[in-house]
């Protein structure tokens, strides 16, 4: 069950502190290495520019912890990583209860949970705390430590790229840089390491396809600062890959421009697996689409997920785990949605009959000798599709007319298509109006 593997590579990344940079995003990449041995990990110096921002400097943590008046260690870094304030500068001091609540980060609407919480561009430092622990700190002097640095480094990123036949490109990103919580970071980068693992086995793939493994919004933005020109004129269509781990439910993200091949395709499938799946507009937007389709970058990136982002009462906390959220179930649900649009991607076509009128089906043993109400039923989708393949509307458009998912129809184009009946297009045909018959 491909969902268990991706469950699997899960549990093993779980415990990895990740963040923009440090040696848990280069430890995650070098795990995801093993299953894609081509992925490249590269990276950039602190400082880099990158349009309007620039990289950070690299955070890497030790140990922390406090303890309280009584000797209790509490907030240890080593049982949750999500207990220090993300990018905490070092500390190490006696302080009263008074002053460490101001460095405390709790969920009153959420007693149980530890929130996640970063500082990436100001220095500070914090630990967060279930509200119930935080409700029972008495007064008196507690002792804080992080043992963490701050210091001119890297920003590490991960890539892949696997040729196709033509150098038109689809381009898949996830990010790398959350600690352990399972729907909202390790669903995105465990099905996109097995999603690479199915491309890279295909006997052969129309496109080229552009993998990258990053930190969230300065990853894209400093990746889109060093290859933007060739994105913009090799991508053809792409996901922002995220949230695609629990049962719970489908969900649609639009590009900007709302209507590029990735939004078609990404709906279409949806329609097909999970009618009522959740659509959302791009004022929702919330993770790398907003870099990727911004003004003047404009990528055809649209984002197929299960349960979106912020959607979740989980969202962002301790709770989103691989047990009560993250399923395998879950994980295989978004692989395979994301798998059934890139295999309509890499089919859709504009096919068109070679034969004019219709074909004679039986003598090709495509079609029943012995004509009746059932046989005719069966032979309805071929019979349309035959219909409609005329060379000026592509496979996806002929599906949706067909009222039927586009992988419905692969056999059948297949069958036509091994019988000499059809050509494969790869762009539209402009039918002249001035002859009643399309050139053969």
């Amino acid at each position: 069950m491909i969902g268990q593997e991706i469950h699997n590579l899960a549990r093993r990344l779980w415990p990895i502190n990740r963040s923009l940079t440090g040696p848990g995003v280069r430890q995650t990449l070098e795990i995801i290495q093993e299953h894609l041995p081509q992925l490249t990990i590269q990276s950039v110096p602190s400082g880099y520019k990158a349009f309007d921002w620039q990289v950070p400097q690299e955070w890497e943590i030790r140990e922390a912890w406090i303890k309280t008046p009584s000797g209790d260690k509490i907030c240890d870094f080593s049982i949750n990583n999500l207990h220090v304030l993300g990018y905490s500068s070092p500390i190490h001091k006696r302080i009263s209860l008074n002053e460490l609540q101001g460095h405390l980060y709790s969920l009153p609407e959420q007693p149980a949970a530890i929130p996640y919480i970063t500082s990436y561009y100001k220095e500070r430092w914090g630990f967060c705390i279930s509200q119930e622990q935080r409700n029972r700190l008495e007064e008196g002097e507690f002792e804080v430590f992080i043992d963490s640095r701050l210091f001119d480094g890297e920003l590490s990123y991960g890539e892949l790229l696997i040729p196709g036949e033509r150098q038109e490109e689809v381009f898949l990103s996830t990010y790398i840089c959350h600690p352990s919580m399972a729907n909202n970071e390790l669903s995105g980068p465990t099905v996109t390491t097995y999603l690479g693992k199915w491309l890279s086995g295909l006997e052969k793939r129309k496109y080229t396809y552009r993998i990258v493994f990053i930190p969230e919004t300065i990853g894209s933005i400093v990746y889109l600062s060093k290859h933007l020109d060739h994105l913009k004129t090799h991508v053809k269509a792409g996901f922002n890959i995220s949230c695609v781990g629990d049962d719970r439910a489908y969900s649609y993200l639009p590009s900007r421009k709302g209507d590029t091949l990735s939004d078609r395709i990404a709906q279409h499938v949806l329609e097909g697996i999970a009618p009522d799946y959740n659509r959302y507009e791009w004022f929702h937007r919330g993770s790398d689409e907003r870099q990727y389709c911004a003004p003047q970058v404009d990528l055809p990136i649209a984002s197929m997920m299960r349960t979106k982002y912020g959607e979740y009462p989980e969202y962002h906390t301790s709770l989103d785990d691989l047990e009560n959220v993250v399923t395998p179930a879950g994980l295989e649900g978004g692989y395979n949605a994301l798998k059934l649009a890139l295999e309509a991607l890499e089919k859709n076509c504009y096919p068109l009959m070679k034969v004019l009128c219709e074909p004679q089906l039986g003598k090709r043993g495509l079609y029943p000798t012995l004509s009746t109400k059932e046989t005719g039923a069966k032979m309805q989708l071929m019979m349309d599709i035959i219909t409609w393949s005329d060379g000026t509307r592509s496979l996806l458009e002929i599906a949706e007319k067909c009222r039927t998912p586009i992988w419905g129809t692969y056999s059948i184009i297949s069958q036509l298509k091994e019988h000499e009946l059809l050509e494969l297009r790869e762009g539209a045909l402009t039918l002249d109006p001035k002859k009643c018959e399309p050139p053969l």
